[in-house]
């Protein structure tokens, strides 16, 4: 069994009294019995009365305003309309600022309307934030006061705003520099400046929004901006560099020959360029410098070209009437690197050694028979009636083509080779045939030249890549063995397929050019087979009132085929057709001008 309670200790000298009161209990069951009824369901209803009121009053509480908005006693509903209606005045209103500090007079601010800088206030976040007391709130005095409201920003919308508005008020700062203009040094000093500071100016644009002060003048925090190269700079670099390089003219030697390069074929390539720590660092534009007009006058003043050995059919035989000589060729690649180190020299210290190659001519007296140059392939002779044009422009085709080395392989081009046939190039107005008839133009008369080249082509038995006859028919060519070449549209070219090398010779008179190669035979014989003219066309006659007209003898129109035959040991191994379409020579009759006498 378990032993019996313990008694509560008594303490020493205490008198312990019994309590006779009646207990809560049992004067409860000493209440009338509808007594206890009536009081259960009153204190039931009531409480369920005060339950129901406090969930159903969700009104904001009273004297809550925003921005001097009156919401308190409302519905959130009836906030949100409210706010809508009342606060669009207010926030709506554009904000004056200033970039840094606010002036004295704060006299002509910028304006920044909120919903270009992507401001808004979000009513709804706003009045969800208000105090609801409910009806104890109410009962026991509950209230609400100034709500600060929620605004909205939208960054892009804002960074936008802003940054076209530091780039219309900022000044730019200026970088110090050194430049060269026609061989003087140009200096820029440098100067600070001052840029709107975007994201610290969107920040105090929100806070200022949402304070509702958008009436007072706003400052807008700026950010200084100083230049990467500053004053001392520019000046070490002048002093150091800039106006040593620009002293005076620095000198490459070649073979004995000056090439002389001064400070304003220099400064256009010149550059002092600011590295990641602000100093000044020269640069020179080596390629540039190499390609331009003036220095590379200088350097082709001081380069020669390989010459050739110079070759000549006598008594049957190929030899050599002059010796080649080799060539000096400058190399300007490395322009830049051999100028640059003597921009800061002085005096005779400002010179160097060009780089410079020796070339070798490709013929020389020494291998003429190793690149099979052992016979004549061909020769072809066109006189012409003698004229002073003829003569000139004759002569100088003959001059740039004689001494052409072709390797096997090689195209040969007589528009590469002779140029354009320009004053320039040493050529003369003359006759050249022009829709159908005589005019006159730059280079008239080198087509005896081309038929002379197509010739000694056809006749050496190689391989035509280009050519073209006239529109019409001229007495002193052979027909169908006749080519004429256009500037830019037509060209006499052959390829060398006679498996050696070809030097082609070409001299000229006053009434005759003649072209011939020396090479080593393919074909033992080349012939030429000219048909009968076929669809003859009779001519027309033209009158013409140019001042520059030309009178034109007529001459019918013909087809014509010539045949190219092949022979080794006398007999045939191909035969090629060249065929060729003329068109009639209208007679050209020129009447004087209606304002002639």
């Amino acid at each position: 069994m378990p032993p019996p309670p313990a008694e509560p200790p008594r303490i020493p000298g205490a008198e312990t009294a019994e309590n006779t009161s009646p207990t809560v209990a049992e004067r409860f069951r000493a209440l009338p019995r509808p007594a206890l009824i009536g009081g259960a369901v009153a204190l039931v209803l009531g409480g369920s009365f005060l339950v129901a009121s406090l969930a159903i009053d969700s009104t904001i509480a009273s004297g809550t305003t925003v921005l001097g908005v009156d919401i308190g006693g409302l519905s959130p509903e009836e906030a949100r309309d409210r706010l809508d209606s009342e606060l669009a005045g207010q926030t709506d209103e554009p904000i004056q600022v200033y970039i840094g500090e606010v002036p004295e007079d704060a006299a002509d601010p910028h304006l920044i309307d909120p919903a270009d800088a992507g401001l808004a206030v979000d009513v709804a976040a706003t009045v969800d934030q208000a105090d609801r007391p409910g009806l104890l709130g109410r009962i026991f005095g509950g209230g609400g006061g100034e709500l600060e409201p929620v605004a909205t920003v939208d960054e892009e919308k804002g960074r936008a705003e802003l940054e076209a508005l530091a780039e219309q008020t900022g000044t730019e700062h200026t970088e110090g520099a050194v430049s060269f203009a026609d061989g003087e040094v140009v200096v820029t000093e440098p100067s600070s400046g001052a840029s709107l500071d975007v994201d610290g100016a969107l920040e105090r644009l929100r806070e200022s929004y949402l304070s509702g002060a958008t009436d007072t003048p706003l400052s807008l925090p700026v950010t200084a901006a100083q230049p990467d190269v500053d004053e001392e700079e520019v000046r070490r670099a002048v002093e150091e560099f800039a106006e040593p390089a620009m002293s005076g003219p620095v000198t490459l030697t070649a073979d004995g020959q000056d090439i002389t390069l001064t400070p304003a074929m220099i400064s256009p390539y010149l550059t002092m360029e600011p590295d990641d720590d602000g100093s000044l660092e020269p640069q020179l534009d080596g390629e540039g410098l190499a390609g331009d007009d003036t220095v590379r006058a200088e350097v082709d003043g001081v380069s020669r070209a390989a010459l050739n050995a110079r070759l000549a059919v006598q008594g049957g035989e190929v030899v050599v009437t002059a010796d080649g000589r080799s060539g000096l060729e400058v190399d300007t690649g490395d322009l830049g690197e051999k100028v640059m180190p003597l921009l800061t020299r002085i005096g005779p210290a400002r010179t160097d050694e060009a780089t410079v190659t020796e070339t070798e001519p490709e013929l020389t007296r020494e291998n003429v028979s190793e690149l099979g140059i052992t016979e004549q392939m061909s020769t072809f002779t066109v006189n012409f009636d003698p004229a002073p044009y003829r003569t000139t422009n004759i002569g100088r085709a003959a001059e740039l083509i004689n001494g052409s080395v072709v390797k096997p392989g090689e195209r040969w081009s007589f528009n590469e080779t002779v140029g354009e046939r320009t004053e320039e190039n040493g050529f003369v107005e003359g006759l050249i045939i022009l829709d159908d008839q005589y005019q006159t133009a730059q280079g008239g008369g080198v087509s005896a030249v081309a038929t002379t080249m197509f010739n000694a082509v056809f006749f050496a038995g190689v391989k035509p890549v280009e050519y073209g006859a006239h529109s019409f028919y001229i007495e002193r060519y052979p027909e169908g063995r006749e080519a004429t070449v256009a500037w830019g549209h037509l060209d006499n070219s052959f390829e060398n397929d006679s498996d050696h090398t070809i030097y082609i010779s070409a001299t000229s008179n006053e009434n005759s050019v003649t072209i011939s190669f020396l090479g080593t035979k393919k074909y033992d014989e080349v012939e030429s087979v000219t048909g009968d003219r076929t669809n003859v066309v009779e001519p027309g006659t033209r009158e013409a009132i140019e001042d520059d007209c030309v009178p034109q003898p007529p001459l019918e129109g013909f087809d014509v085929t010539v045949e190219r035959v092949f022979k080794i040991g006398g007999e045939e191994v191909k035969r090629e057709d060249f065929k060729t379409r003329y068109t009639p020579r209208d007679e050209v009759v020129c009447e004087a001008g209606s304002g002639d006498d």
